[in-house]
């Protein structure tokens, strides 16, 4: 039974330091996931929203700390306890996600690793299972070094989480797994290989025989039955097919589109503001420096927002900004870069470089 409780000790250890170190050097992208949660039209818990990145943050924090505390072997009894309640929340929102198919991922591994719901789901089921395990041997979890040891081993690695929070939100991810990432080309990340798997779908075709609405196969070729009249079809999704990394992405102004254009150019800046309303205007003046050395430089700079072109020019007319505005879905742009606002230059498309515009000083043209 010891080996047992050693096997999954470490692969509950190993599945929360993992889970928890891909969401902790990108915090901003759990809290985007909790605003996913939070909506009206998943948990309608909406006025949670603004708590979101605190929220996560702890949520990380806890997950990567309990990890390492049961790896150790430190307060055994209340980490296992601990993991359990936690385990269960997240059972809890996976399934809710999976069977309502609200949430299409849940982002338990960040961008690291994508899993469906039912996939997560499955996962949570099988932490449960090794964690009541645990807990019927706790016994047998003792510290891998001295009480004191283990106790000042998990004060430090809090200490050194806390810092990697710090870090990332004020510049950026320390690993970038997204498809924006610097070497990544957005027109390649839009095109579908040749020979790629297509989306499958299931049509339900409902026709009228006899006075009675009766629902039919496409194999049963209702359209052939005499004396059917058509009432409606239902289509559904049944098998997911390959869907390209980079999708959504516009550069539009005026309703025109640009992007065909732009990812031509060897010498491209954009200033990522995705929300002018949660843009951090005190760093505008660093990105106005910035942009008058870029154009200097001979590049085409733009901002790329959500908003409306009338919200951009009141900032651009406060703040004396010497670039026009794009206009992009507000996810997309939050996927490109996890800073409003933040840089990032481009060479015929493919990304050369992102900045928090924190950096915009340490920006290398």
């Amino acid at each position: 039974m010891k080996y047992l409780t050693h096997i999954a000790r470490l692969l509950v250890a190993a599945t929360f330091i993992f889970s928890g170190f891909v969401k902790l050097i990108d915090p901003l992208g759990s809290a985007y996931k909790f605003q996913d949660y939070f909506a009206a039209d998943v948990l309608n818990l909406e006025f949670l929203s603004p708590f979101a990145l605190p929220f996560s943050i702890l949520l990380i924090l806890a997950e990567i700390m309990l990890g390492v505390t049961l790896l150790i072997g430190f307060k055994p009894k209340t980490t296992v306890w601990s993991l359990l309640v936690l385990t269960l929340v997240f059972l809890f929102l996976t399934w809710y996600s999976a069977y309502y198919d609200k949430v299409t991922d849940c982002g338990c591994f960040g961008d690291a690793v994508k899993l469906t719901p039912w996939e997560t789901f499955y996962k949570n089921v099988i932490l449960i299972g090794l964690i009541f395990l645990l807990l019927f041997t706790i016994k047998n979890i003792k510290p891998i070094f001295g009480k004191n040891v283990v106790k000042w081993i998990s004060f430090a690695a809090f200490m050194v989480f806390l810092y990697i929070v710090y870090y990332v939100l004020t510049h950026l991810p320390l690993i970038d797994f997204r498809p924006y990432a610097i070497g990544k080309n957005i027109p390649e990340g839009m095109v579908i290989p040749e020979g790629a798997k297509p989306d499958v779908y299931e049509d339900t075709w409902i026709y009228k025989v006899n006075g009675e609405d009766k629902e039919y196969t496409t194999a049963e070729k209702p359209w052939e039955i005499e004396g059917a009249t058509f009432v409606d079809r239902k289509t559904v999704l049944i098998e997911k097919g390959y869907e390209v990394p980079i999708h959504d992405f516009s550069m539009e102004r005026d309703g025109v589109d640009f992007t065909e254009f732009l990812m031509q150019k060897e010498k491209l800046v954009l200033i990522i503001m995705h929300n002018l309303s949660k843009t951090e205007t005190s760093l505008l003046p660093k990105i106005k420096e910035f942009s008058t050395k870029a154009l200097q430089e001979g590049y085409d700079v733009y901002a790329m927002s959500s908003n409306k072109e009338a919200d951009f020019i009141k900032l651009k007319e406060e703040y004396n900004l010497d670039f026009d505005a794009l206009f992009c879905d507000d996810i997309t742009l939050k996927t490109m870069i996890r800073a409003n606002p933040g840089i990032i230059t481009l060479d015929k498309g493919t990304i050369t470089g992102k900045w928090n515009a924190n950096d915009a000083d340490k920006v290398e043209l």
